[in-house]
């Protein structure tokens, strides 16, 4: 982890790159619908987790990819792999928790503030970034050991973040509308987001020699 971290602030070019994508496409969104007019609450919803979503991918994915196969047999003498993949997986929840959390607020201070229970709207955004960070942290390990990871990296990366995203939505929606709904969607997400981290400390050990 402090070595990614010391790495992410050596080169800030894809932490700003990361930052610009974040708020270009919330202005883009405000040119587009808030200036003809007040932009429905269900549609600010789906926008806001398309912008989260490829932010995440953008981000998480190349954890594993900028790795030089030289560095990467470097790592293999000096630590085990269940700590290489948990750290990785730490970093970027880290990484994306701050990213989630800034999107979200220029996201709400430029196309406005439609929800009900701003607490659990904020926890619905956090646990979207773990649970998007822990998910496509193993697929970009995956992805890294085959040739054109950098677009088998996608690929592989939005078949399993579905079913994240469909409790995100739903869960998102409720405290959308202040709903003092059932919390099991949030129970899911966190659930999810468990077992991901479960499956990557079993199986990553195998990917690792491969």
């Amino acid at each position: 982890m402090q070595k990614d971290f010391r790495l992410e602030w050596r080169q800030r070019a894809a932490l700003n790159g990361m930052l610009l994508y974040v708020g270009s496409t919330v202005y883009v969104c405000y040119l587009s619908f808030v200036r003809g007019g007040q932009l429905p609450a269900p549609a600010w919803n789906a926008l806001l987790w398309v912008i989260l979503l490829f932010a995440a991918i953008n981000a998480v994915g190349k954890s594993f990819l900028q790795e030089s196969r030289g560095r990467l047999l470097y790592y293999y003498t000096l630590v085990r792999p269940e700590a290489m993949i948990l750290a990785k997986i730490a970093y970027n929840v880290l990484l994306l928790l701050g990213l989630s959390l800034l999107a979200f607020g220029a996201y709400a201070v430029v196309l406005g503030n439609p929800v009900q229970d701003v607490p659990r709207f904020v926890l619905v955004v956090a646990l979207g970034a773990v649970g998007f960070a822990t998910a496509l942290t193993l697929i970009s390990g995956i992805a890294a050991k085959a040739a054109n990871s950098n677009t088998l990296m996608p690929i592989l990366g939005f078949p399993v973040v579905i079913p994240i995203l469909l409790q995100l939505i739903k869960a998102a929606k409720n405290a959308l509308d202040g709903l003092d709904a059932s919390p099991q969607p949030l129970y899911m997400l966190g659930g999810l987001s468990l077992l991901v981290v479960a499956v990557s400390y079993l199986l990553y050990p195998f990917l690792w020699r491969t």
